[in-house]
């Protein structure tokens, strides 16, 4: 039996934490909608058994995660539809409960907080999202609590702040890693000189399988920081540092996503959450570092390595010049 099912197991979050599982022989259940993505992610590991799912419909979502005693919510959706974020939520808790999960860990993001009122922000910082994707992923979240607090199931919520890493390509650093080391131009979200902190997606993992083996975690919201706070342009020099080679970057303001964004819909999306560029926040983890112990935190010099060494393998070219 699977005691842990990893729900939107195909992302690289979900790649980290099955790599931690894997570590420790631990077995372990991947559902996804697709089954191609799955095998091809997880078929050649002997621990990891796949299930594909429907997140609309009830009984798929409950025999998704029948025998399972924690369930690791990584669920993604299209960027210009947020407003399915509650809706999968409510119909995983109603599924999971339905099948007996005893215990929840969603995967969150900085989105609920809102504007940092102070920096760096801890987990009793009001969470007032202005944003319409906040405002969804709050929602999800309130969802998760109120199952905790009605005594349903047991939940908490691990908030990470933006990540990259080794095929990482939602990342913001991923053009830059590919331009450096393909050639090609770099294009990039401004401003990129402003601070901002960035997880190594392979330091998650371990992390999330901490939370696995502490009760006490359950029933609260955690950060996790990134590896200090530093800017994009230094990442890009570090990039530069370590290939020899000077990036070419062109980089969008706010004003040429809307433009761009009248032909791409996730870069329209992304206007609203540009703010996040122009008043970072940074999280305060400390908490959660008293909770489970020291966190290995992968510094930018290494992770930017481990990026590149990964971005020489990729084919896909960066933006032409």
């Amino acid at each position: 039996m699977s005691k842990v099912a990893l729900f939107g197991a195909a992302g690289v979050i979900g790649q980290s934490i099955a790599a931690a599982l894997r570590s420790e022989g631990r077995p372990y259940r991947v559902v996804g909608r697709s089954e191609p993505g799955l095998r091809k992610a997880f078929g050649a590991d002997p621990l990891a058994e796949i299930v594909t799912w429907n997140p609309d419909s009830p009984a798929s979502v409950q025999a998704a995660a029948r025998d399972v005693e924690t369930l690791i919510y990584m669920v993604g959706v299209n960027y210009w539809q947020f407003e399915l974020h509650p809706e999968l939520m409510r119909k995983t808790i109603d599924g999971a409960v339905a099948a007996g999960v005893k215990n929840i860990i969603l995967i969150g993001t900085v989105y609920p907080y809102g504007m940092a009122k102070a920096n760096p922000v801890r987990e009793d910082h009001p969470r007032e999202p202005h944003t319409f994707k906040g405002r969804m992923r709050k929602a999800q979240e309130d969802l998760l609590i109120a199952a905790h607090t009605d005594g349903r199931i047991n939940a908490t919520v691990l908030r990470l702040p933006d990540f990259y890493g080794p095929g990482v390509e939602a990342s913001l650093l991923h053009r830059a890693a590919l331009a450096a080391v393909n050639g090609g131009t770099a294009d990039m979200v401004g401003p990129i000189d402003c601070p901002h902190e960035f997880v190594f997606v392979p330091d998650v993992g371990p992390v999330v399988v901490r939370l696995l083996a502490t009760p006490a975690a359950f029933g609260k919201i955690w950060n996790l920081a990134g590896a200090g706070v530093t800017t994009q342009r230094e990442l890009v020099s570090e990039m530069e540092r370590q290939t020899g080679t000077k990036l070419k970057l062109r980089v969008a303001t706010k004003t040429m996503l809307r433009l761009i964004g009248l032909f791409n819909p996730f870069m329209r999306e992304m206007v609203e959450m540009n703010y996040l560029m122009t008043d970072p926040l940074f999280m305060d983890d400390s908490a959660l570092q008293e909770l489970i112990g020291p966190i290995r935190k992968t510094p930018y010099v290494e992770g930017i390595r481990q990026t590149l060494a990964a971005a020489a393998n990729t084919r896909a070219p960066a933006t032409a010049t």
